[in-house]
């Protein structure tokens, strides 16, 4: 009998036959195609904005900077300070909110 396979992925599949998938097999391929893509995109996203070429590396090496400590931030940080944050995010969103509805 075939195994049903519509709606499923061969890495889906191929968990369900006790087999490792690539996920599991090569998880540094998933993480580099995955930041290759995003990286190549906010490349394209900062020339369009005008950005000269020159700037363009140190630009994208500040980001990743910027990336690596909000992820060790986010490790480092006590639990009872996240509830901070989405009243901060909150209050900004409703000031903007006002302004340009103010402004329309």
């Amino acid at each position: 009998m075939k195994p049903r396979t519509r709606g499923r992925s061969r890495a889906g599949i191929r968990c369900g036959q006790g087999k490792p998938g690539l996920p599991e097999r090569y998880p540094w391929v998933i993480a580099f195609a995955f930041g290759l893509l995003h990286g190549l995109g906010f490349a394209g996203a900062l020339a369009e904005v005008g950005l000269p070429q020159n700037a363009i590396p140190l630009a994208l090496l500040f980001f990743n900077v910027g990336v690596e400590i909000g992820q060790l931030v986010f490790i480092a940080v006590p639990r009872w300070w996240w509830r901070i944050p989405p009243y901060v995010i909150g209050g900004l969103a409703n000031f903007w909110v006002f302004e340009r509805v103010a402004a329309f």
